[in-house]
């Protein structure tokens, strides 16, 4: 045994240790440790055999004396405290420490090398252990949602794949839905929230979720864009979403928690053979022994605190969400958008508009861009085909004639049956008459239009053409008359009717004078 040991196991015998307690610090069998202190106890032996010992190994075994503690070294200031408030500002910005070196060496002069910049920047960047606040939340106002990844499932061409694992946790109670799926689309994660609700028999009022592409298209951290058909099914049940910031689990640590603790205690190990297998086992595995559980931090029951949260829970309504898939459309020149083939109205969209069109099982919905409903109509299941009311087409040659009759029956009776008369004689060709017949009143009055069909109506074959000479010839007598001067009474050279009454009077005496009188 080595002098420095066998200096140990004494020193410790001494100090009044047990040889259990020796043995364990170092490792020396028992036996070994009784030995030496027999040996201790006669001290001619001990002293004899530790003289021996010691003598043999003075020059290879024993220690040197300790030397001298070492001064403390000066703290020496960084050759870049002269520049820290640039450095400051430089790293602020988020530069590295190679590029503030070349900068200083550039501009400021800087002679000394990398290193000492590396260490100064590292200093600067140097914080605190970050603080995490313990957040709650009442009960049924929010759930926490996610996906993640289930065990290996087979396939149908016999080879394993891991599906989507989606778990929404109850942020109050602990209580979680989990469901694997094959397809996580934007419709898939909207139906596995509808599916959650029903299963919790409620919905919260805010789902937090991070930015994953089925929830949020755009990140952003003041207005994230939300997926229009997740933001109507939350809608539907009352609950609103509550995105996470950009690479920030912690802001839903709950359902986090949630993943993991489903993936290393539910599903570690296993395969599945189907997908409904593992379903299955989650929905077993759920009531059977995560419900039941003593909650880590709460430390109560997660079955207890749901029964507590499921009565502030929103109600369900009675009908499901209607899915739908959402499109934008530009507006063409006849009013319409091409939605899978088929056409739809989108008045009052002007051309060149760009309509939102939501796309259901059996209607359609086309809204502008602020989003106010313009027309919903019946979807068309046949390629080609229009979906347009009569109200809606600019012209049709069918439905152009009930249109003008109507604007020719406001000028009179006379006016409606000429044009009736027209029509039925010519056909699809009258329409340009009736067209002229109901443009007469831009020219003449309806009153003279009226009076003037009335004399048509009485030829053998009444016609726009004959109408508009007797109104041409109308105006123009009433132009004659219009021009023709006006009769006067008086004037230069126009006697006064007194005189002409005497002359008159003068007349007939010279006539009652030379009449002979019969008896």
């Amino acid at each position: 045994m080595k002098l420095n040991l066998r200096i140990s196991i004494e020193t410790l015998l001494n100090a009044g240790k047990s040889q259990r307690e020796i043995a364990r610090v170092l490792g020396v069998d028992r036996k070994t440790i009784r030995r030496i202190e027999r040996e201790a106890k006669s001290p001619g032996v001990a002293t004899g055999i530790c003289a021996e010992k010691a003598a043999e190994t003075a020059d290879a075994e024993q220690n040197p004396p300790p030397r001298p503690p070492a001064p403390k070294p000066v703290a020496t200031p960084s050759a870049c405290e002269i520049h820290r408030d640039w450095i400051e500002s430089q790293v602020t910005l988020g530069r590295n420490a190679m590029s503030i070196y070349q900068d200083l060496a550039e501009n400021f002069g800087f002679t000394h090398r990398y290193n000492s910049v590396k260490r100064f920047v590292a200093a600067l960047k140097a914080r605190e252990p970050e603080r995490f606040d313990v957040l709650d939340a009442l009960p049924g106002e929010e759930a926490q949602v996610d996906f993640g990844q289930g065990a290996p499932t087979r396939l149908p061409n016999g080879r394993y794949r891991r599906p989507n694992l989606f778990v929404m946790t109850l942020k109050y109670s602990g209580k979680s839905f989990r469901k694997v799926v094959w397809k996580a689309d934007q419709e898939s994660w909207a139906r596995l929230h509808e599916e959650a609700f029903r299963t919790f028999g409620g919905s919260v009022t805010y789902v937090v979720l991070d930015n994953l592409k089925q929830g949020v298209i755009q990140p952003d951290l003041y207005s994230p864009a939300y997926n229009p058909l997740y933001v109507a099914m939350l809608a539907h049940y009352g609950a609103s979403a509550d995105a996470a910031r950009v690479v920030d689990p912690n802001r839903k640590g709950t359902v986090e928690n949630a993943i993991q603790h489903t993936q290393s205690t539910a599903l570690k190990g296993r395969k599945f053979e189907s997908i409904d297998e593992q379903n299955a086992w989650l929905a077993h595995w759920e009531e059977r022994w995560a419900a039941p559980r003593i909650h880590g931090r709460k430390k109560r029951q997660v079955l207890a605190m749901f029964a507590e949260e499921k009565p502030a829970l929103k109600p369900l309504p009675t009908t499901r969400f209607r899915y739908f898939r959402e499109t934008s459309h530009t507006v063409d020149d006849s009013g319409l958008v091409q939605v899978l083939g088929s056409y739809y109205a989108a008045i009052p969209a002007a051309p060149g508009d760009i309509a939102t069109v939501r796309l259901y099982d059996h209607d359609v919905e086309i809204m502008n861009a602020a989003g106010q409903m313009l027309r919903r109509h019946p979807r068309s299941m046949t390629r080609g085909h229009f979906e347009m009311q009569e109200s809606d087409r600019i012209f049709n040659p069918s439905r152009e004639t009930v249109r003008l009759l109507g604007r020719v029956a406001k000028l009179g009776p006379n006016c409606l049956q000429l044009g009736r008369d027209i029509f039925l004689r010519l056909g699809r060709p009258g329409q340009k008459a009736l067209y002229g017949l109901s443009n007469l009143p831009r020219r003449y009055a309806k009153e003279d239009i009226e009076n003037a069909a009335k004399r048509v109506l009485t030829l053998s074959q009444p016609s726009y053409q004959a109408l508009k000479r007797v109104l041409e010839r109308n105006a123009a007598e009433t132009e004659r008359r219009a021009t023709m001067p006006d009769l006067q009474q008086t004037g230069p050279h126009i006697r006064d009717i007194e005189e002409y009454h005497a002359f008159f009077e003068h007349a007939q005496h010279r006539f009652d004078d030379h009449t002979p009188t019969t008896r």
